[in-house]
């Protein structure tokens, strides 16, 4: 049932992929239900003529888009934008994405988090010298530096040796590959709101396997790999998904609350790997923002509690300032969020799911 008096609207201004695999109507209808509408921008008319949105839902990019949302700002100061181009272009770029992780302190866990060891090549010449990687161990993963979502972001390789980084092309990241089980976990963030899934992913490679593999193996993404990708099909007849173990809740969930808190983003991901040799360290690869939610079982549900949460508090000096980038305190932030659930644990959903992949974007 909606809720009693002015109606919410999120205007929200998507590439249209993204907006036939996010806007569906199951999402739509929800969200009325709960006093918020969905709202199209027309991205061919200026967005301040639009109307006062409430709030501004966004993945486009670009001066023009940007000078818009500032436009808008000015005439509705409280509206609120998700999220700051400022914050996103930080994920563009997949050395300074992850330079946040290693800023995070989580404490009070026996795991333990960080990142693989890796470097950016910007040309041929630095690929071509040995002594700028020869901190790395094979196989490497070569990522294209660029992280924008596009399908040429998701092109990767597993490098086996260094013969093979000739047939890549910088501007890349070479990151140190770690056995992790065939498995990667992916958490998804939209505000307080935290969902853990599990999903297939690149085989652990033997010390005897990678001296006797030449050359790389192409692929679009790790938890994405086609069939004629696939690398070792008896490994993954042999893996049951199902046996494999969750991360703690209670970690994933810290993980994410920092993350979110230290990139002043609102919408996002991150894959999770977990160490075959230390089964209490975990590596954090990638982070995307406004990943594809809606191949999660129940994303509606999530995103619309999320949609309310901001409703309910938007009018909030605190709110106003951590939706500004201010420098507000994370924890009296979430203590006015668990204050206005009426069940707060129902927030962090922990889920086994195998799917085709979310498109990183």
């Amino acid at each position: 049932m909606a809720e009693v008096g002015r109606r919410f609207c999120v205007g929200y201004a998507l590439m249209p992929k993204k907006r036939r695999s996010f806007i569906r109507d199951s999402l739509v209808r929800l969200a009325e239900s709960r006093g918020i509408d969905l709202v199209r921008i027309d991205t061919d008319r200026p967005l301040v003529d639009q109307g006062a949105f409430d709030c501004v839902l966004h993945k486009l990019y670009g001066a023009d888009w940007r000078r818009q949302l500032e436009n808008f700002k000015v005439v509705n100061p409280n509206a609120v934008i998700l999220d700051s181009l400022d914050a996103i272009e930080r994920l563009h770029n997949r050395i300074s994405m992850l330079q946040v992780v290693s800023e995070l302190k989580i404490e009070n866990h026996d795991e333990s988090f960080g990142i693989p060891e890796q470097i950016a090549i910007y040309d041929k010449e630095k690929l071509s010298d040995r002594r700028a990687w020869e901190a790395l161990k094979f196989p490497v993963i070569a990522k294209p530096l660029v992280a924008d979502g596009s399908a040429k972001s998701h092109k990767m390789a597993l490098v086996f040796n260094h013969d093979a980084l000739n047939k890549v092309k910088p501007p890349i990241v070479l990151q140190e590959f770690v056995n992790h089980g065939g498995v990667i976990f992916k958490v998804y963030v939209a505000g307080q709101h935290v969902k853990c899934v599990k999903r297939k992913s690149l085989p652990d490679v033997s010390e005897e396997k990678s001296d006797s593999v030449e050359g790389l193996l192409s692929f679009s993404q790790v938890s994405n790999l086609t069939n004629h990708e696939r690398v070792d099909e008896k490994y993954y007849q042999m893996m049951q998904l199902d046996d494999t173990e969750m991360p703690p809740l209670s970690f994933v969930t810290d993980i994410a609350k920092g993350l979110r808190h230290a990139m002043k983003l609102n919408l996002f991901n991150f894959d999770v790997m977990r160490d075959s040799n230390n089964r209490n360290r975990y590596l954090i690869v990638d982070i995307n923002y406004f990943p594809g939610f809606a191949k999660m079982p129940g994303y509606e549900k999530i995103l619309t509690d999320f949609f309310s949460d901001i409703m309910r508090m938007k009018d909030s000096e605190l709110v106003k300032a951590w939706f500004e980038n201010d420098a507000s305190e994370p924890p009296a932030f979430d203590k006015r969020q668990v204050n206005n659930c009426a069940n707060d644990s129902r927030n962090v959903v922990m889920l086994t799911c195998i799917s085709n992949g979310d498109g990183g974007g």
